[in-house]
C-alpha cells in the first residue's frame, strides 16, 4: 500500500533513499544493533543524521529541526525503517527533546536541544520504579526541595541503556501529601552525580540492555526541574504520547517478514505440509500489517490536515507490537531446533554457533520482543485509554 505522494514528496523520498544507501556506516550492520553496538559505534548515524539535519524530524524548525511536513516525516521514518537503519537514541531525540522545548524555560532550552541534538548527551529514561511499572501515578522516588537543590532518593529499574547515559529524566514524589497524579515532579538528573548508582539487568536473551538505577542523597539543582512542580504527570503524558506514536514499526514488521518468507523457503520443501502452514500464518500477519499500514496511512492523512489523531497511538502500539511479536514466535519456529541457541554477549568470534547464520539471533530476538506489549504503557493501559476515548465507558 502507497500513500499518493507529490512530485516534491516522490523527490524528498528519493534523496532519502539514496542518502541512506550512500551513508549508513556498514560497520552497524550487525546481527543485532540493539545490543550488539557500543555506545560509540551507536552514534555513528547519529552524526551522520545531525551533519545532514535529519536528526529529529518532529522538532520544530526554530529548536533544529528540518521543517519537514507530516508526510515528509512519515517518509523518512517509513525509508529509515524499511532500510533497517538504527533509529537515533529514543529517550534523547524523540521523548525528552520534546518535553524540553515544549515545558522547558529559555536556559533549559539552551544548555540541553543543541547537545541532545549532536549526540553530546546521551539520555535514559527515569519512570519505571519496582512495584511502579505501567501504573507511573505510584512512583516513590522522593525529591526533596533543599534551598536550590533537591536531594533524591529512590530507585528506577528497567532503565534501558543506562550504562551508556550522561543524564537521566525522572518522574520524582515532590509533594507525598498529593493525590497520586499531583504530587509528581519532571527533574533532569546528571548521571555523574554523587549518589547515582547503575547495576546491569542481564535478561533472558543475554543481553545487557536494561539496568537497576539506585539514587541516594543526590544533590540535583532546582534548575533542573522541568516546568512546575508537581506538574510532572502532564509533561510524564505528552512524553508517552510521542513515544508510542512511533510504535507501528510497518518498515520493520515488512523486513522481517521478508526474512521469515527466505527462512521457510531454506528451512522447508515446497511439498512439506508444514512449509503451507508457515505460508499460511504469514499470510495472516502480511494482512494485518496491511490493515494497520491502512490505519497508519489514513491518520497521516488526518494529521497533514491538522486533525489531531486521537488515541490513534494507542492502537499502533498496542497492534504494531503484537504484529512484532507474532513475526519473531513464528520466525522462532521455523528455524526449529536450531533457534534455541544464543549468542554469548559480547558476540565473541570463538564461540560455536550451530546451523545457518539467519538462525543465530532468533531466539533473543523472540525472547526481548516479548517486552514491546509492556513498555511505553502496557497493551492493557493502552486498551482502556481506547476504552476510554472512543466507546466513553
Amino acid at each position: 500500500m502507497e500513500l499518493t505522494l507529490s512530485r516534491e514528496d516522490t523527490a524528498f523520498r528519493d534523496e532519502v533513499r539514496s542518502f541512506i544507501a550512500e551513508n549508513y556506516p556498514p560497520e552497524m550492520r550487525v546481527p543485532n544493533p540493539e545490543t550488539d553496538l557500543t555506545k560509540e559505534q551507536s552514534l555513528l548515524w547519529h552524526r551522520i543524521l545531525h551533519k545532514k539535519g535529519w536528526i529529529a524530524p518532529l522538532w520544530p524548525k526554530e529548536y533544529g529541526g528540518p521543517g519537514w511536513s507530516v508526510t515528509q516525516r512519515f517518509i523518512f521514518e517509513q525509508e529509515t525503517s524499511r532500510a533497517g537503519t538504527l533509529p537515533p537514541l529514543a529517550f534523547s531525540v524523540t521523548m525528552v527533546g520534546p518535553v524540553i522545548y515544549t515545558f522547558g524555560n529559555e536556559a533549559q532550552k539552551k544548555k540541553f536541544l543543541p547537545r541532545i541534538l549532536s549526540g553530546e548527551d546521551w539520555w535514559c529514561q527515569g519512570y519505571s520504579e519496582p512495584g511502579s511499572g505501567s501504573d507511573l501515578a505510584t512512583v516513590r522516588t522522593k525529591a526533596v526541595r533543599d534551598g536550590d537543590h533537591y536531594i533524591v532518593n529512590g530507585h528506577k529499574t528497567w532503565t534501558t541503556l543506562a550504562q551508556h547515559a550522561d543524564w537521566i529524566f525522572c518522574l520524582v514524589r515532590t509533594d507525598p501529601s498529593a493525590k497520586p497524579q499531583s504530587g509528581i515532579s519532571f527533574l533532569l538528573i546528571d548521571m555523574k552525580s554523587p549518589g547515582v548508582t547503575v547495576r546491569p539487568i542481564i535478561t533472558i536473551d543475554g543481553s545487557h540492555e536494561v539496568n537497576d538505577v539506585f539514587l541516594e542523597n543526590v544533590r540535583v539543582p532546582a534548575a533542573n526541574l522541568i516546568g512546575e512542580e508537581n506538574k510532572g504527570w502532564t509533561y510524564a503524558k505528552f512524553l508517552l504520547g510521542n513515544e508510542r506514536t512511533s510504535m507501528a514499526g510497518i518498515g520493520r514488521s515488512t523486513r522481517y517478514i521478508n526474512k521469515l518468507k527466505q527462512i521457510v523457503k531454506a528451512e522447508m520443501p515446497a511439498e512439506d505440509p508444514a512449509h503451507l502452514e508457515f505460508l499460511r500464518d504469514i499470510a495472516r500477519i502480511e494482512l494485518d500489517v496491511l490493515a494497520l499500514e491502512a490505519t497508519e496511512l489514513r491518520v497521516v492523512a488526518q494529521m497533514a490536515r491538522g486533525i489531531d489523531p486521537g488515541p490513534a497511538a494507542s492502537l499502533f502500539k498496542i497492534r504494531g507490537t503484537e504484529i512484532f511479536q507474532a513475526i519473531t514466535e513464528l520466525t522462532h519456529r521455523a528455524i526449529g531446533n536450531y533457534g534455541l541457541a544464543i549468542r554469548e554477549h559480547p558476540v565473541s568470534a570463538n564461540r560455536f554457533m550451530p546451523g545457518p547464520d539467519y538462525g543465530h539471533t532468533a531466539s533473543e530476538k523472540y525472547l526481548n520482543a516479548r517486552k514491546l506489549s509492556i513498555y511505553g504503557g502496557s497493551n492493557e493501559i493502552q486498551r482502556n485509554i481506547i476504552a476510554k476515548a472512543v466507546l466513553g465507558l
